[in-house]
């Protein structure tokens, strides 16, 4: 996509984006009080980094959300006490611990999610199907745009950068080390 000669060109669009991000959270908050246990929004990033990294150690889980190894052992203590996620010694590195969903883990990332696709719907169905359409594309030149590589980024020509937390619609990859 070529880009604009003046700079802040994508600053009105960036807005809108901004905007439309503040609204889906409020549309992600809805409907939440029937999924239990509550969790909150650090837990459920939580939630989703084990989900897309299965097996993750804690201090590759705290890189995944940006957190200092003390936080992530507190947050993991929390979500295990609340039965969603389980730490268990590695098989093969006596040192290691992972960090795996439980099936109520899963089950309450699952009602998330359709809940999450229920008041979607539910917005979508007032849309004009040409308004619909248009934005899917959208949001698909966005994720592709959000998972290339940065102007900022040092690494060799052709290689991307890793994909924005919760962009990815493929696992994470993540370290299995120390």
């Amino acid at each position: 996509m070529p880009r604009p000669a003046r700079s802040g060109a994508y600053e009105e669009p960036a807005a809108a984006l901004a905007a439309a991000a503040e609204l889906l959270a409020v549309l992600h908050a809805r409907g939440q009080d029937e999924v239990a246990p509550a969790v909150s929004p650090s837990q459920l990033r939580a939630l989703l980094a084990v989900e897309g990294a299965e097996g993750v150690n804690l201090r590759a889980l705290g890189e995944l959300l940006g957190s200092r190894p003390p936080s992530v052992t507190r947050l993991c203590d929390r979500l295990e006490a609340m039965g969603l996620l389980v730490r268990s010694p590695h098989p093969s590195r006596r040192r290691e611990v992972e960090v795996r969903l439980t099936p109520r883990g899963r089950a309450l990332l699952d009602e998330q999610r359709a809940v999450r696709v229920r008041e979607l719907s539910a917005v979508l169905g007032r849309m004009a199907p040409a308004a619909v359409d248009s934005l899917v594309a959208g949001l698909a030149a966005f994720r592709e745009a959000a998972a290339g590589p940065t102007p900022a980024d040092s690494s060799p020509a052709g290689a991307c950068a890793p994909p924005a937390p919760g962009l990815s619609s493929a696992p994470a990859r993540v370290p299995d080390s120390a």
